[in-house]
Formats: structure tokens, sequence, C-alpha cells
């Protein structure tokens, strides 16, 4: 989606400059030169971020802010002007602009802080759009709205419509087990059960029993007939995680069953025979478990009719990434029944800086965790994640600002924080993480107190 700038300065000369440039960064650029015209265009094209001049005939752009936030409280505003002063800017932040520049300004910087509130204003989109939807496990997109990720939605909903059975590869903690909770619920078999079990750690004997069940007396403490995981999802699916960790013993008979819908419980003689889909997942490579003689080649074939990869957390856009941390904030948040509900722009900056080497899980441990941390929190802050995602974050954040001394920074964050709790410094301490006797003193030292 392409973004949207309107530009509001009573300098026509500064206008072509900035409209030339932001247009050639990829934006789509509107334009105003006084109060009545910004008020009227943005009516009209609603633009995702708003650049406006301080000094403006007619109408100051202290006063238009204070209009356009009247009209749309979630408009996004930067003030540029040339007499950058701390009262000055402390009052615009005050009034809700997101970001104050003092002119002359290099391109660079404005186009730098344009995208940043650029994807704070998509930020807080994703948040309405995962309330709304309410967590639909269902809904294809809860995978990501990114075009890769739209193409792995509709290639698992051809899947679920083919009855076939299923391998998903991928790292740990990818989603694979996600994955199948989808293709059971697309699929006709959608009203039977779904059965999983982990095929790694366990030992053929106990395999065995947990997949195709067994007779009172098949082994020594087998003092009664179970059914197993293959009878109970009769009409269902089975979903065998790490099947690439499946006892060799057992691969045979699981093949017999997948080919002929049939097989014995342990100890029995009485073939059983069930309807049931596979959908099988591994982290492992199998065609190298093929080649090293780990892995039945039959078997294999008979699974990987069509797999399918899921992507590690790292290589998903930063789309997908905000996407999946609001989704899993909004669940963690209605299984506890409390804690942050949405993600701020900062936090969700530092999310976006680290790697997540345990993918989509220990995202999900880590914002479990910020809800533990800050129970009473209504969005979640920098200061709740823990300190090596943050050291990563820092890292970037250095990177990226490189003309922002680290003074700056940390004013800035410190305003967004008082901000954001209205100027409570007790709440704000605390989600900075610091004494009020030291938030004093760096109030005092920006020149805030």
């Amino acid at each position: 989606m392409t973004r949207s700038l309107l530009l509001v300065d009573d300098d026509p000369q500064i206008i072509a400059v900035l409209e030339t440039f932001f247009e050639r960064e990829g934006w789509q650029v509107f334009r105003a030169g006084d109060g009545t015209s910004c008020a009227e265009t943005y009516e009209r094209e609603r633009p995702d971020v708003v650049v406006l001049d301080l000094d403006l005939p007619g109408m100051t752009g202290m006063r238009l802010l204070e209009v356009l936030l009247t009209r749309d409280p979630d408009a996004t505003v930067i003030m540029l002007t040339g007499h950058g002063d701390i009262a000055t800017a402390v009052e615009a932040m005050r009034l809700g602009a997101e970001n104050f520049l003092t002119k002359p300004v290099e391109l660079a910087h404005m186009a730098a802080a344009a995208t940043r509130a650029y994807e704070k204003v998509e930020l807080r989109r994703r948040n309405r759009f995962w309330t709304e939807r309410q967590l639909e496990t269902s809904d294809p997109a809860t995978l990501g709205r990114s075009p890769a990720m739209r193409e792995l939605a509709r290639q698992l909903e051809l899947l679920a419509a083919s009855d076939t059975t299923v391998l998903l590869l991928g790292e740990t903690g990818t989603g694979k087990g996600w994955a199948a909770q989808m293709i059971h619920a697309w699929s006709a078999r959608r009203s039977a059960p779904l059965v999983d079990i982990n095929c790694a750690g366990l030992s053929a004997a106990f395999l065995d029993s947990e997949l195709f069940g067994h007779e009172k007396g098949a082994f020594t403490d087998a003092r009664e007939q179970k059914r197993g995981l293959f009878e109970l999802a009769h009409t269902g699916t089975v979903f065998l995680d790490e099947i690439g960790d499946l006892a060799p013993e057992l691969q045979p008979k699981l093949l017999k069953a997948l080919e002929s819908r049939k097989f014995r419980r342990l100890g029995g003689t009485r073939e059983i025979e069930v309807d049931v889909r596979l959908i099988a997942a591994t982290n492992h490579d199998l065609d190298a478990l093929v080649r090293n003689g780990e892995f039945r080649e039959d078997l294999y074939y008979r699974l990987s009719v069509l797999p399918i990869r899921l992507p590690p957390l790292r290589a998903r856009g930063r789309d997908d990434l905000a996407d999946l941390t609001v989704r899993l904030l909004l669940d963690l948040r209605r299984r506890a029944g409390r804690g942050p509900a949405r993600c701020s722009p900062e936090a969700m900056a530092v999310i976006n800086s680290y790697q997540w080497p345990g993918n989509i899980r220990e995202l999900r441990n880590v914002l479990e965790r910020a809800l533990i941390m800050a129970p009473e929190a209504d969005v979640l802050l920098p200061a709740h994640l823990p300190p090596e995602i943050f050291t990563a974050a820092a890292a970037d954040t250095a990177s990226t600002d490189v003309q922002l001394t680290l003074e700056e920074l940390e004013k800035r964050h410190v305003l967004r924080v008082l901000d954001h709790h209205n100027d409570n410094r007790s709440r704000a301490a605390r989600a900075l993480g610091i004494s009020r006797a030291t938030l004093y003193e760096k109030l005092h030292k920006y020149g805030l107190s």
C-alpha cells in the first residue's frame, strides 16, 4: 500500500522541494498552503502523515494541530518550524504531535521521521484490525498479510481442500503446529477430532501404543485395552510433530496405515480400519535422513506429496512480525485477563531489531513474560521487554539514527513515556525502570522540569 503525506507550508519553494523528494521516495504527496486548505485536504484524502509548518497565514500551525487532532484523534503530525525552542517542542508533543523538526532540516532526517511516523500509523491499524478480528484462528490473515504469507495461506487452503497427506517443514518454533490447526479448521474434517503427538524422544513401544493402541496383556503394564490416536481421530486429523524422529521400526507400520488405512493394535490380531488425514511436521532435513538410511524412502515420498516450508521469523517482513506480535498480545491478554493489549511503536521497533532464533515460540514467551512483568499496563513498552532484546534494539537505533546523540534519543523516549502516562511521574518512572528521583534529574537536565 502506498504511503501518503500531506505537506503544509506557505512557502511554494519549500513545498516543491519536499514534494519532489518524497515522491522519489515512493510517497503519494498532497499539498496545502494554509490552514483552511489543509483541513479540507485532510478530510478528503486522509493522508497517513502530515508535515505541518508552525507559521501559517490565518491560522497558526499549533492551532491547526489542535483542529486536526480534534477531528481525527489518530492524525499523525510532524511539526516543522524555523523557531525551535524546547518550550514549543514540549507543547506540540503535549498536544499530540508525533515529532518536532527545526528548519533547516536534512531531507534524509525528515524522511526517517516520516517513515517512523508511518510505521506507528500502521501499528495502530494492526492493533485495531486484530481487536476486531477477535483472534479467529481459522482466518487466513492470522498467518500474515504480506504477499509471501498470503501465498502460504493459499497453499494451505488448497491442501485443506484436497484431503491429501501434508508435510510441514521449518525450524523449531515457526508455527508448524499452528499451520496444522488451520489446515484441519479449513478442511471438511473440521467437525471431527484433531489429535497430535510429538515423536521426539519417545520409545518405539510407547509411541506404537500411543498411535495404534494396545490389547490387554500386550506388555507388562497393559492391564486393559487402549485405543490409539488413529482410532480416536476417526474421520478427523492426526498431527505427528517431529516425524523425522520417528523410530525406524515404526516407520513401516505408519506407511501401511497410510496406504491401506488399516492397522493392528500392539498385541492384537484384528485389523482396524480408520478414515484419518495425516499431517506431519519436522525441523530435520528428511532428504539427508533418507540418504543416511535413517528414514524410509517410501514413507518420505508418501508424506511429501506437496511439502510446505514455513519461513523463520527473521525471514518474514516487518508487517508480518507486527501483525503476529499484536495477535499474540491479544491472545495472551485474553487468557490472562490482564496485561498490555497493544504494542507501542517504540516496543515494536525493539522487536523488529531482534533476530528471533527461537522464532514464534520465543516471541510468544517474551510477550508472556511482559504480561507478567506489567500486569496493569495497557500498552507494551520497551521497558517491559527482556534486556537482551532491548540491547539488540539499541544497536539498531544507533545505526539508523546516526545524527542523534544518545542524550537526544533518551530525551525523546522519556517525553513519549511521560506523554503516554499523562505526565504521571511515578508511572513513567516505573515504565522506564528508574526511580522517581532519577526521572526528576533527567527532566531537570533536559530543561523539562
